[in-house]
């Protein structure tokens, strides 16, 4: 989410068209067609933040300037050229890095939450802990993720309190360490 994207076709021959058709999961359907022989495009529907993209080559790209959850959906590009018709599909899928954040609750054990993630975090404690964690569901298709620090009988030592909470995400992973 928030950054740009670029989709070419793959192309066979000499174009003479084409056509994007984005099939979006939120939203109605979008096309995009620019013809070769005219050197014209035009576009039917679609969000200001996705168009050609002309870029050195035989043929436009489509962009998706700074991609947002309501661009997630099918895309399909479909090359008419000297050689015949061809489509192909790409499935945009967005992931939303979520906001990590561990604190200390009301009886001093560590909390360690993940929000508004998409898909949602995995959650792991150092030491390891009992403990599962809850998810709650957003309209918007992100997922909160919590988990409270469940010390088993020989997960914490004497020597120290400090437990480390990890998120991991395909957006990115992230660690930190409290001592409640």
């Amino acid at each position: 989410v928030g950054d740009s994207s670029v989709l070419t076709c793959p192309l066979k021959g000499t174009i003479t068209m084409l056509r994007w058709t984005i099939n979006p999961k939120a939203g109605g359907l979008c096309s995009l067609v620019y013809r070769a022989d005219t050197n014209m495009t035009n576009r039917t529907n679609c969000h200001d933040n996705i168009n050609w993209k002309f870029i050195p080559g035989p043929a436009p790209a489509l962009e998706i300037q700074q991609v947002g959850i309501a661009q997630e959906g099918n895309y399909t590009c479909e090359e008419v050229s000297t050689e015949g018709n061809f489509p192909t599909t790409y499935h945009l899928a967005v992931l939303v890095p979520p906001r990590p954040r561990l604190f200390c609750d009301e009886q001093g054990s560590p909390v360690c939450e993940a929000a508004a993630g998409k898909p949602p975090a995995q959650l792991s404690w150092v030491p390891e802990s009992s403990s599962t964690a809850e998810e709650k569901g957003h309209d918007n298709g992100t997922v909160t993720v919590l988990s409270r620090f469940t010390a088993g009988s020989t997960s914490v030592t004497n020597v120290t309190n400090v437990t480390t909470c990890m998120v991991s995400h395909p957006a990115g992973n992230w660690n930190q360490s409290i001592a409640c």
